[in-house]
């Protein structure tokens, strides 16, 4: 299943021919169908004059009972095309939206171009930046067991449901940039579509998520500040196309006491168009849940989520500030 300009599509087999069809014209086509087979197989089933009563009798619900099946589809579409999200999760601190409201509005869709035309292109580690994936290997990663087992080939690494990989450096404030690629062929939809993160110093998401014509919750969707804020835009490419975030990052600053003094902030450039401009986190990331400073992070790895898809990952590199 796919989404074509917001449209499910339904691929039924025929003759080794793929159909595609709206919901509305397979609703339709179903109850045609069934009240003309309905009445075939009634035929059949109480064939012989002993019947006749019988069929008289059953004959005229058909056309009911196939109305039946369409109101069913059809109230199944509508509960799978409602809006992704929660109405039951804690309230932000601006007292407006709850954590992944599914009522919270989406941002704005903007056409970013092909990565070629990104100006910039090809995006070369500026002087003092530290080169965390050349293309060949992952040896400045670890993972679970120690080692980094994601997938390399080709010049870029891939998730492989091995665990969340993060940079053996620590960093504080930086600059970072990379690169990624949800799967080409589409699987899943809002959050489970070409999903992954990166954590800043461990503990503060920018989402990664083919939000290509895939709805979700604002806040989850890419580039967002996962759970916090959605992003200004949504400058997402078609699945399988390279995608680039140019990140700023702060992180939170605490005095003698541990009390926030200042919090963690970013900037965030999401295929050459901003999308957070010096926003300020509420608090670590989490799931439902609102976050808060109480683990007092103030450095820590880059480290690049194993959400179960195969999502990919290139030229990475670092610039402390």
């Amino acid at each position: 299943m796919s989404a074509v300009k917001g449209k499910r599509i339904l691929g039924e087999e025929a003759g080794g021919v793929t159909i595609k069809m709206t919901p509305q014209t397979r609703n339709s086509t179903c109850g045609t169908f069934l009240s003309a087979h309905s009445a075939q197989a009634l035929d059949r089933l109480v064939a012989g004059p002993k019947f006749a009563a019988m069929k008289t009798i059953i004959r005229p619900f058909i056309p009911l009972l196939s109305l039946c099946l369409v109101l069913g589809l059809q109230a199944a579409d509508k509960k799978s095309a409602a809006r992704p999200g929660y109405t039951d999760t804690p309230l932000l601190p601006d007292g407006k939206w709850r954590v992944h409201d599914s009522a919270r509005p989406y941002p704005k869709v903007v056409d970013p171009g092909p990565i070629e035309k990104q100006k910039g292109f090809p995006y070369k580690p500026p002087e003092g930046a530290v080169v965390l994936f050349d293309g060949k290997d992952l040896s400045k990663w670890t993972g679970r067991g120690g080692e980094a087992s994601w997938k390399v080939e080709n010049g870029y690494f891939e998730v492989t449901k091995t665990g969340d990989i993060q940079t053996k450096d620590k960093f504080k404030d930086f600059k970072l940039h990379i690169e990624w690629a949800s799967p080409v062929e589409v699987n899943g939809d809002s959050q489970g579509r070409g999903n992954s993160g990166v954590f800043l110093v461990g503990a503060f998401e920018v989402q990664v998520l083919d939000s290509y014509q895939n709805p979700t919750y604002a806040d989850g969707q890419a580039a967002s500040m996962y759970g916090q804020y959605p992003p200004d835009l949504n400058a997402c490419r078609k699945p399988g196309k390279w995608q680039t975030y140019d990140i700023t990052f702060r992180a939170p600053r605490f005095d003698k006491n541990g009390k926030l003094r200042k919090a963690a902030n970013l900037t965030v450039v999401h295929n050459g168009i901003q999308v957070h401009d010096k926003r300020e986190y509420i608090g670590t990331s989490t799931h439902r849940k609102v976050g808060n400073y109480n683990n007092k992070v103030t450095e820590g790895p880059i480290r690049l989520q194993d959400h179960g898809n195969p999502v990919r990952f290139r030229n990475v590199w670092i610039k402390k500030l």
